[in-house]
């Protein structure tokens, strides 16, 4: 596959990507033949339907929010996906506490870039959801573009998306923990994310890059995701001590929100992470010594199994357990045995530093933006209940969105408090 396009029937056969295998597959089958009978219904609707705008939830902290993206290129790392790129270039967004938003126009969800290849290629990787009829460029954040921030020091919490989705979907319950104090760092991983937009092309990339994934990842492919992410994740931090210090970690050294840099405490620092970025988010734990609490939205912690019938390779941190909180949230209507065993393998550890909780009729997508944008779809009539509910499940978005949210906030707030 080049470099510059991709094939969005390559992406749709990469849609088990998100999970793993296991569930997942289970599922794209059992939902193949109603899939097929409601698509063609779905796009006749879809094509009379005005651009449908998702809103998403208001947070629910004291703080107003302010956002910025930084663009940070690591030329210690060749890129794992693609062999003509010769650095590591990562795209993250910063949510902090602001001090002042006024003349700060609110920033969207998606750029009009981005907003094109999300709908290409992200939305037909989850089943059921309208190929057409939504405008994903004009849902609207709730945090300010280049506000000042709060000159105070705060925890900082990173964020790792699922598989091939986006660190924008990510951006409900990091403008949450920001209203509440934290400064929230969201991650894409290019090349595995289903797009990144960069300030500008280059020589080796074009402005957006997709992704290059296709098909159920085998244990060497998934091993090269988490790998990267951790690495990822390792790197952003060591730039955020760059920015701490005072200087400006930016490829391209645009103009960073005043006091920025002032808001960082780098002495708690926490991880979340959803799917694959919640196996990411527990490894990265154990590996790193600066990361003091982890939270892992229903996150695989073993690798795919080498042969049908065995188990995978637990993780390390699933294997010999880990020394700092680690928070396990998951959903009853995301369940295998592989994914109970290698929960189980973490929870048995004796130091009890692991808990474990459930968020019933529900499953996967929850702890996503799709916890509140599945359930407009279904009220305009843009998608069926069926495709609803294999997203996040049965459960209103006014239950699971304060759910988790209270789940991930009360986490880091007894692991990172504010001082």
């Amino acid at each position: 596959m080049g470099r510059r396009t991709v094939a969005t029937s390559a992406v749709l056969a990469g849609a088990l990507l998100l999970t793993g295998g296991g569930v997942a597959q289970a599922r794209a089958r059992s939902q193949a033949q109603a899939r097929s009978q409601t698509q063609a219904r779905l796009r006749a609707r879809a094509r009379v339907t005005d651009g449908v705008t998702v809103r998403l939830p208001a947070p629910t902290g004291p703080h107003r929010i302010g956002v910025t993206t930084l663009h940070l290129v690591d030329r210690s790392r060749r890129d794992p996906w693609d062999s003509g790129i010769t650095v590591r270039e990562v795209m993250t967004t910063v949510f902090y506490p602001a001090r002042d938003v006024r003349g700060h126009p609110v920033a969207p969800q998606l750029t009009a870039g981005a907003a094109e290849w999300f709908a290409r290629l992200d939305v037909p990787l989850h089943l059921g959801l309208p190929v057409s009829g939504v405008d994903w460029a004009a849902t609207m954040t709730h945090a300010h573009t280049g506000a000042p921030a709060q000159a105070v020091r705060r925890p900082v919490v990173l964020y790792t998306p699922g598989g091939v989705d986006p660190r924008t979907l990510g951006t409900g319950i990091a403008e949450e923990l920001a209203s509440h104090g934290y400064v929230v760092v969201t991650i894409d991983h290019p090349g595995e994310t289903s797009e990144v937009e960069f300030p500008g092309a280059t020589g080796q990339r074009e402005k957006i890059r997709c992704t290059v994934l296709r098909g159920e990842p085998g244990p060497e492919t998934f091993r090269t995701m988490i790998d990267t992410r951790i690495a990822d994740t390792r790197f952003v931090l060591d730039q955020l001590a760059v920015l701490a210090a005072g200087r400006n970690p930016d490829a391209e050294g645009r103009a960073l929100p005043q006091d920025l840099g002032r808001a960082l405490d780098l002495r708690r620092v926490g991880i979340y992470g959803h799917s694959a970025g919640g196996t990411a988010a527990a490894e990265a734990m154990y590996e790193d010594r600066r990361i003091g609490a982890a939270v892992n939205l229903e996150g695989y912690l073993d690798h795919p199994p080498e042969q049908p019938g065995q188990d995978g390779e637990l993780f390390p941190v699933a294997r010999y357990g880990v020394d700092r909180p680690l928070l396990l949230l998951g959903t009853d209507g995301f369940r295998d045995a592989r994914f109970d065993r290698s929960w189980s393998a973490m929870l048995a550890h004796p130091r009890g530093h692991t808990r474990r909780r459930q968020l019933d009729h529900a499953t996967h997508w929850v702890f996503t933006d799709y916890a509140v944008i599945a359930p407009q779809l279904q009220a305009a009539g843009l998608i069926p209940a069926a495709a609803r509910n294999n997203l996040v499940g049965t459960i209103s978005p006014a239950v699971s969105v304060p759910t988790v949210r209270h789940h991930v906030h009360t986490f880091f707030a007894r692991h990172l408090p504010r001082r």
